[in-house]
């Protein structure tokens, strides 16, 4: 008997990797994860926004905004390089440096010491000379906005011919000196006259609109101040006065929220991967199951095999093709994670974490192909069911929808933190038990729940076993009967030999 379901698997397995699409299939996740960095790194717009000002007041707005964004930007560069450098362990480089301490909102002052100490390029001279080989280099992001000056033309316009001229600027080639991605205007009565107009060739960012708000109110305050008798430094100063904030976070990745989803990636992608595999061999074995009616083959295999010998082999030939897939793109994702560098990299290594206790991953390999079987019966029986690919299709089509669409909310679930009713019920009904326990494993499952549903899943696959394996076995021996609900029930119960 294991001799001839062994024959069965070999031929299930040698017949899938044959086909095109498994080869596609296969090396569809290797090549996301080889491309995505380059895709990402091609098609992320980095280009800083173009804004033009016009002052015509003659006062100090324009420098003042500039000053703004500038700090701004080292003031992100500072946080995000204080963040690379906690990751890393990489304080002692400077421990006197503004970036070697997390424990602050970094200030004008901050950043001014940054800036003094010779800014991000100075920094990364310092963790060079103490960073491991395999430590990530850091990348500070470009500033998001550039200020260009305005043309002649759009300086000196009134009326409708400043809206034209602004029109202009707005839509000319990204490439030239005239092209505007935002044109800011302080009319010649301000402050008197304190509004400040603003056009842009697309809905402006909030950042930019506060920022913008803030530097001029700032700039009004202080003309008012100096206006009402107070010096100039005295009212510089009273716009300058902020409270020092102090700030404590976790480590990176050691947040609440964050830490969770960094834990749940495996666990996740294990789920969509067992989704994903049960759809495609699932599909595949309802092609080679068709494909041996049309041929006249079923009967040549059914005078040398028992039909439960045949169902055996065709679920051990399913797995053996899931996990075969799983391995591949498990092993990819070890080889990115350990031998590369780069955000995917550190991505994924905490997020190996979680799964990598012997515990661990005993959970993942049994929940794994439990649910691999479990799915790959039903495959089966419908295979045994139809006799044309059409007629399996009508078969497959309501499984599908509903596996798949508790699974996908079961997934945004988790992904959102909720851990709710919809998540325990689905634990518990052995169709979705195999996702949901993958992936509320990063979110963590009490041991007794889980050795629960385990018990749960295994005697349903023994009901399964046994109702659809009697239902395989009568689908067989009637071929070119359309089956109803009738006849359906007739074919779960018993045979009397």
């Amino acid at each position: 008997m294991i001799r001839n379901i062994l024959l069965v698997a070999g031929r299930e397995f040698h017949q899938v990797v044959q086909l095109k699409s498994f080869w596609l299939t296969l090396l569809l996740i290797p090549a996301a994860l080889a491309l995505g960095p380059i895709l990402g790194e091609r098609l992320e717009d980095r280009d800083p926004m173009k804004v033009m000002m016009i002052d015509r007041a003659g006062g100090t707005a324009r420098t003042a905004l500039e000053q703004r964004f500038a700090v701004e930007h080292d003031r992100e560069v500072l946080a995000a390089l204080s963040r690379y450098v906690r990751r890393h362990g990489l304080e002692k480089a400077d421990p006197q440096a503004p970036w070697a301490a997390h424990d602050r909102w970094y200030t004008p002052v901050d950043v001014a010491a940054f800036r003094a100490a010779g800014g991000v390029d100075a920094a990364i001279a310092s963790i060079d000379r103490v960073k491991a080989e395999d430590t990530p280099a850091f990348e500070a992001d470009p500033p998001r906005y550039a200020f260009v000056a305005p043309p002649a033309s759009l300086v000196a316009a009134q009326g409708p011919q400043l809206q034209a001229a602004v029109d202009r600027a707005l839509e000319a080639d990204d490439s030239t000196t005239d092209h505007a991605d935002l044109v800011v205007l302080v009319g010649s009565q301000y402050p008197a006259d304190p509004t400040v107009r603003l056009w842009a060739n697309e809905r402006p960012d909030t950042d930019f609109v506060t920022s913008l708000q803030d530097t001029l109110t700032a700039d009004l305050r202080q003309r008012l101040l100096a206006d009402g008798g107070m010096s100039a430094q005295a009212a510089a100063a009273v716009q300058a006065a902020a409270p020092a904030i102090a700030v404590t976070t976790p480590p990176p990745g050691g947040g609440g929220k964050e830490a969770m989803l960094v834990r749940s990636i495996v666990p996740l992608a294990l789920a969509y991967i067992l989704m994903m595999g049960l759809m495609l061999s699932g599909s595949w074995m309802l092609q080679g199951s068709i494909e041996e009616r049309s041929k006249k083959l079923l009967e040549s295999i059914l005078a040398c095999i028992t039909p439960e010998e045949l169902m055996y082999g065709k679920l051990l030939g399913a797995l053996a093709i899931g996990l075969s897939m799983l391995a591949v793109w498990l092993g990819t994702g070890a080889v990115v994670a350990f031998a590369t560098h780069g955000a995917i990299a550190d991505l994924i290594r905490p997020a190996l974490a979680p799964v990598t206790s012997p515990g661990a991953i005993a959970t993942l390999i049994f929940f794994f192909i439990a649910g691999y079987i479990a799915i790959s019966i039903v495959f089966v029986a419908i295979g045994a069911m139809a006799d044309t690919m059409s007629e399996a299709q009508g078969f497959l089509m309501p499984v599908l929808l509903a596996i798949l669409l508790p699974v996908t909310f079961l997934m945004q679930a988790i992904i959102a933190g909720n851990s709710g009713p919809m998540v325990q019920v689905l634990t518990w009904v052995p169709i979705w038990t195999p996702f949901a326990v993958l992936a509320r494993l990063g979110m963590g499952i009490p041991t007794a729940e889980l050795i629960g549903a385990g018990v749960v899943l295994t005697a349903f696959i023994a009901l399964e076993v046994i109702f659809l394996g009697r239902l395989f076995r009568a689908s067989l021996l009637a071929q070119g009967q359309k089956p109803g609900l009738k006849m359906l029930m007739e074919r779960l119960r018993p045979t009397t030999e």
